[in-house]
């Protein structure tokens, strides 16, 4: 019997969508609500913050690559989700993985003119700290005491996030 391997690309995206499929079964039982993990994002203009600083906010992470087609597709609601509430307590931080160049990033957001944070992943510890997030876009919504409410991976449905959002910004 000759058996021919598989291709790469059909290599690549079997283990892509086993990942994804994987990454959302975990989140559909997820019940108990998960501490986000101590990270400093360094940022374009190399200030850090970290996840400390955002106690008390409603926080949104999202991981993401220029050369990804969908995370480009959603900025733009991003960066209106982002206007709408961060007069709130609202804060986004945008983190651009590992093998994003830093050059393209750059350009992304000043282009683009970002109003949030974006933060430089060179080492991909933050995306490992995040629950080794390797598909892109990947969305946490983080509450107010920094426990991690919500993970989308893709797109997220903006209208239920803006919902939640806002039930997340009347909590005490």
């Amino acid at each position: 019997m000759n058996r021919r391997p598989p291709s790469r690309r059909r290599f690549v995206a079997s283990t892509a969508w086993a990942g994804m499929s994987l990454s959302l079964l975990g989140m559909a039982g997820c019940g108990t609500q998960e501490q986000a993990p101590a990270s400093r994002f360094v940022l374009l203009d190399g200030n850090t913050v970290d996840t400390a600083s955002f106690k008390g906010k409603v926080v949104l992470v999202n991981f993401w690559a220029t050369t990804c087609v969908t995370c480009v597709k959603e900025m733009p609601s991003l960066v209106a989700t982002h206007n709408k509430f961060k007069d709130r307590g609202f804060e986004t931080v945008a983190v651009a993985m590992s093998y994003d160049p830093p050059k393209w990033v750059n350009n992304f957001a000043q282009t683009r003119q970002l109003p949030f944070k974006v933060a430089l992943d060179n080492t991909g510890e933050v995306a490992k700290a995040w629950g080794d997030v390797k598909l892109t876009p990947t969305t946490y919504l983080v509450d107010k005491q920094g426990n991690i409410v919500k993970r989308y991976v893709g797109e997220p449905e903006f209208d239920a996030l803006h919902q939640l959002v806002e039930k997340l910004l009347a909590q005490a």
